[in-house]
């Protein structure tokens, strides 16, 4: 919760090209599952269509997702991440993990390990718990890298 809260916070004097937190989460999912209709995402969250309708149309008018043809020959139309909707997630993506570096910098690779293998149990167990599952990229035979980058500076002490 305080990384959470400290995140959110600190996104306040960041860059105005950071994601709002709605289109992060709704582009990660259309980037590892591929296209999704407006259903599919509400499905995905657990969220009433019209919450995600609303959240989609910034994402158009932002030209960071476009509405598909149904890659499978579907009637609904989907929503696909553009050029600069790619852009800007890893851009975030980026931030993220150089952030969590950061809280992490004094740690030894065995600790960064242990905290990766309980976050995974962690979020699994509420993916069950709630019945909607996350895609994975290990679940197609690879694993991306999970480990932070060190930080490129040194990292100055808290007041």
């Amino acid at each position: 919760m305080l990384l959470s809260r400290h995140q959110v916070l600190a996104r306040r004097d960041r860059d105005p090209e950071r994601l709002e937190r709605s289109a992060y989460l709704l582009l990660s999912r259309i980037d590892t599952q591929g296209p999704m209709s407006i259903g599919q995402l509400s499905e995905a969250f657990g969220l009433d269509t019209s919450t995600v309708n609303r959240q989609t149309a910034a994402l158009l008018r932002c030209g960071l997702a476009e509405r598909v043809a149904d890659p499978d020959g579907g009637m609904a139309r989907k929503l696909r991440i553009t050029a600069e909707g790619g852009r800007r997630l890893a851009a975030d993506r980026e931030v993220n993990r150089s952030c969590l570096a950061r809280v992490v910098a004094g740690w030894s690779p065995q600790e960064i390990q242990e905290l990766e293998d309980v976050l995974v149990r962690l979020n699994r167990s509420a993916e069950a718990l709630e019945g909607r599952h996350w895609p994975r990229a290990e679940e197609d035979g690879t694993r991306p890298e999970c480990h932070p980058r060190a930080p490129r500076e040194p990292v100055p002490p808290a007041p």
